[in-house]
């Protein structure tokens, strides 16, 4: 089950946040900026301190899943520096091509808005709506 998804721009700042679960808390506004803050750094410096070969993509560096005792971090980065973070329970191993879906919507339905500024949050219903299906059918 997928809990929550964060979206980072390239520059560190979280440009959506939502729960889809009330197994977890839900963060204040500035809880979930700190996370998204803290976390592009520590993605930063994880993919600096590697000490696997340096591949071509930026999106196989840095960290991709965090385990915890009760729920595990998953970080999909696409080829532009967005890091999709789902925070799911410890059943779900693998979750690349639900992340990779994520940033399907992102760009169909953010992207594609002649509306929607680059590294501004995300305020669309469409997108909400389409995720929530796609989270729901995972």
């Amino acid at each position: 089950m997928i809990h929550a998804l964060f979206i980072i721009n390239r520059s560190g700042g979280l440009i959506y946040h939502k729960n889809f679960s009330q197994h977890i808390v839900q963060l204040s506004s500035n809880e979930a900026l700190i996370f998204a803050g803290t976390f592009h750094g520590i993605h930063a410096l994880a993919s600096k301190i590697s000490p696997a070969p340096k591949r071509d993509t930026p999106r196989d560096t840095g960290i991709q899943t965090i385990d915890t005792k009760n729920f595990r971090m998953h970080c999909f980065q696409t080829p532009t520096g967005i890091k999709f973070i789902a925070v799911t329970d410890l059943m779900q191993t693998q979750l690349t091509g639900a992340l990779g879906k994520m940033y399907m919507l992102y760009c169909d339905y953010a992207l594609k808005n002649p509306f929607y500024n680059l590294e501004m949050p995300i305020r669309s219903e469409m997108f909400d709506t389409k995720l929530l299906q796609l989270v729901q059918a995972h």
